[in-house]
């Protein structure tokens, strides 16, 4: 699935009843987090994946038979968001409830080697809640849920054992995520919230399925669109609407709220502010731990101090880094920058993967510009004549001959730079977005399948010269021959290597 805003999916529309502003200019980087502090406390759970092949029906029932090949087990909810902390670069530390069986030991060894800080709360006959998952051929089969209620037995005792440990680490932390599965952690957050209180600690909670009115008090409210509009109207609702947000907010006394609504973006609400940011367009792979990233980019940038517009901005951003890997995966800082930056996807790639990044930018509306050539030993005349294609639209893409087609156009001892060199050098050029190399004759194929909204050739071709013009022009698309620059070509460059070289 593409997530692509403006689409004319059912739903991805932004209705203008509910945003009064669509957040456009560039995004700053996240900041250094490494001197943010923040305490996670909440439902923890195992992830468990068995992936592998499917082959054949089981015999026994008609239902697919996995070939377990490979098994991974990641840290989940409370303890995939306190992961996502970490990994953002500030110091985390987790609490939660825990059995005192293998799982928990699996949790701890893989979130104390990430950097998080685990203070476990064994429970004596209760089991770590673990949820496995089978996935064959990238796909979910079947999720099977290991969990218990927490016991009733020692309830009281519990809950001033986990006040108590979170009071103590309140005195050294930045921020408090409360993130609520409804697993029995949180049963009685506002003691929790109370002592935030006190401290000076701003709180963010992550809710599931209690009533809003239980966290009264806290500054921030993530809920996805589902649980907001439960909360507001007792039933799920396609859109968010502004009025009853800063109802509910003016209600629970909240600094800001923010509501993630999957591929229709997040809508963040501050004061009488609120504005609306499209989902970024990206290939959804797995939505799983999705909201954990969201939680942990809201808790870390706004610890760090930028605003809840930025850091909705930013947790946007990771969230699509998120559902574009598969599981429970942890995104970095540097990842989240990197997305961040203009035309971040481009790069020399295969015929399909440029297609696939055409259609995407065609999706959000660019104008996609083509070319192609030898591009052998890179002088000033390409790069006047790449800059002048970029600017005829959004998106430039570069077609290379590979050795063998320069060979045959150009004659023995031709290329002098080989492809992967040639394409090296292309990319560096700020102008080009992408890439990509052809061994046949013209580039015509590439050009039936990409079907650019421009062609352009250099000014040593004339406009009906120019191999694929007709194919261009009959599905809509505009033919260009730009200036050319004078004295300068490879092979005079070649040429006069030879002639210093003999003399």
């Amino acid at each position: 699935m593409l997530y692509c805003p403006g689409s004319p999916q059912a739903g991805l529309i932004p209705n203008p009843n509910w945003l009064t502003t669509m957040r456009t200019d560039p995004i700053e980087p996240l900041p250094n987090a490494q001197p943010v502090h923040v305490l996670v406390v909440g439902d923890v759970m195992l992830d468990r994946y068995w992936q592998g092949p499917v082959a054949r029906v089981s015999p026994e029932a008609p239902v697919p038979v996995i070939n377990v090949q490979d098994i991974e087990e990641r840290p989940g909810g409370a303890a995939n968001v306190a992961l996502n902390v970490a990994s953002l670069g500030a110091r985390c530390t987790l609490v939660g409830f825990v059995g005192d069986d293998p799982a928990a030991e699996v949790l701890r060894e893989r979130l104390q080697a990430a950097g998080v800080n685990c203070v476990f709360l064994p429970v004596e006959d209760w089991p770590t809640i673990v949820k496995l998952r089978l996935v064959a051929q990238q796909q979910q089969m079947l999720r099977a849920d290991f969990e218990q209620p927490l016991p009733l037995i020692g309830t009281s005792e519990r809950l001033a054992q986990l006040q108590n440990v979170v009071e103590k680490h309140l005195t050294d932390a930045d921020f408090l995520v409360l993130e609520d599965y409804d697993k029995g952690a949180l049963e009685e957050p506002q003691p929790l919230i109370f002592a935030a209180g006190k401290q000076g600690v701003p709180v963010l909670v992550d809710p599931k399925h209690k009533p809003f009115a239980t966290y009264r008090g806290a500054d921030y409210l993530k809920p996805n669109a589902e649980e907001f509009a439960r909360a507001v109207a007792g039933a799920e609702a396609a859109e968010v609407d502004a009025q009853q947000a800063h109802e509910l907010m003016h209600e629970l006394n909240l600094k800001g709220l923010v509501v993630t609504a999957g591929s229709r973006g997040m809508h963040a609400f501050w004061d009488d502010e609120n504005f609306y940011v499209p989902a970024r367009p990206v290939d959804v792979y797995d939505v799983t731990g999705a909201g954990d990233t969201a939680a942990a980019t809201l808790a870390v940038a706004l610890a760090a101090g930028r605003s809840l517009a930025d850091a909705t901005l930013l947790a946007n951003v990771a969230g699509a880094v998120a559902v574009s890997r598969s599981g429970t995966t942890p995104v970095t800082a540097p990842e989240v920058n990197q997305a961040l930056t203009p035309h971040a996807d481009g790069g020399v790639m295969t015929g399909a993967q440029v297609a696939q990044q055409v259609a995407k930018a065609r999706a959000l509306g660019q104008k996609v510009v083509f070319t192609n050539g030898c591009f052998d030993i890179l002088h000033a005349g390409h790069v006047t004549y790449l800059e002048e294609a970029a600017a005829l639209g959004d998106r430039l893409v570069v077609a290379v001959n590979d050795d063998a087609g320069v060979t045959a156009l150009k004659g023995s001892g031709r290329p002098v730079m080989g492809l992967a060199a040639r394409c090296r050098v292309l990319l560096g050029l700020g102008c080009v977005d992408w890439v990509v190399s052809f061994s046949e004759p013209t580039p015509e194929q590439l050009l039936r399948d990409l079907q650019p909204d421009v062609l352009v050739k250099g000014g040593d071709y004339a406009e009906d010269q120019v191999v694929g013009a007709e194919l261009v022009r009959a599905y809509g698309g505009d033919v260009k021959v730009l200036s050319l620059v004078d004295n300068l070509s490879t092979t005079g460059i070649v040429d006069h290597i030879k002639q210093s070289s003999e003399s």
